[in-house]
This record gives C-alpha cells, structure tokens and sequence, in this order.
C-alpha cells in the first residue's frame, strides 16, 4: 500500500512539498509570476509528474525483465509525449513512451517483448491510466 503525503508550502503560493512513501521529497506546483522571487523556484508540474510516474513505472519493469531474460542492458532512457484536451479538467487523450536502450547484443525480440509486458501487464501506473488516454510507445536500441 503507498502513503503519501503533500503539504502547502507558504500562503500565497501553489507549491507543495510532496513525500512518497519512502519518504523522497519533491516539490510540486507553481509559483506567481507576479511575485519576483518565482523565478527562485522550481517545482514540477502536477500532470508532468503522471508522466514521469508512467515512464518510471514501465521503466523499472523493463530493466526487470531484461535482467531475467539475461540481457546485458547499460543504458535506459524514456522520453514522454502527453496530448491533453484543450479544456478542463485537461486529461491526456494520447501518451506516446519512447525507450532509447543501449546494451551489449540486445535482441529485439526480447526488448519487444519486455516493453509489452511491461506497459500492458506489470506497470500500475499504465493500467491506470489506460482507461483514459491512448497509450503507445516504439523504441531504439543504441550500440
């Protein structure tokens, strides 16, 4: 079961200080560009953090299940494209995964594989957010 937990960081702000159930912090939200010290801070997106769930999620799978079909995998990046509704409450319609691998002899047909496991099967954060938005990915494999 996750735990987590988010509290207003000051009055007059949007940002939060947010803790997961390891007790990892991250600050979320914005700040008023009004006020001269917003530049000072950074905080991410709340929907910005959906996508970084989704890619982490489907990540550590992926790493997972090279690891058991015994590839030698050295390198895993995923860059995420989410398309929103133009009007509130701005759910993604579309989210598009991009793996970039690298590794020693990756076989496609395994890392295929892993992939689709990995985003129809284990990740929780894909099976939830499929009933929304259009989830599809493709990927590369770097030497």
């Amino acid at each position: 079961m996750s735990n987590v937990a988010i509290k207003w960081m000051e009055e007059g702000s949007r940002l939060f200080a947010c803790r997961d159930s390891l007790g990892n912090m991250v600050i979320s939200g914005s700040w008023p560009r009004e006020d001269p010290t917003w530049q000072e801070w950074r905080a991410a997106k709340p929907s910005d953090l959906l996508l970084m769930a989704l890619a982490s999620c489907a990540a550590h799978d992926v790493v997972a299940i090279l690891e058991r079909q015994r590839q030698i995998l050295t390198g895993l990046q995923v860059n995420v494209n989410g398309r929103q509704a133009p009007e509130p409450p701005y759910t993604f319609t579309d989210i598009h995964l991009h793996f970039i691998l690298q590794g020693n002899g990756l076989d496609p047909a395994k890392v295929e594989r892993a992939l689709d496991l990995s985003i129809n099967k284990y990740c929780s954060v894909a099976a939830t957010v499929r009933g929304v938005a259009a989830l599809s990915h493709d990927y590369e494999i770097l030497p």
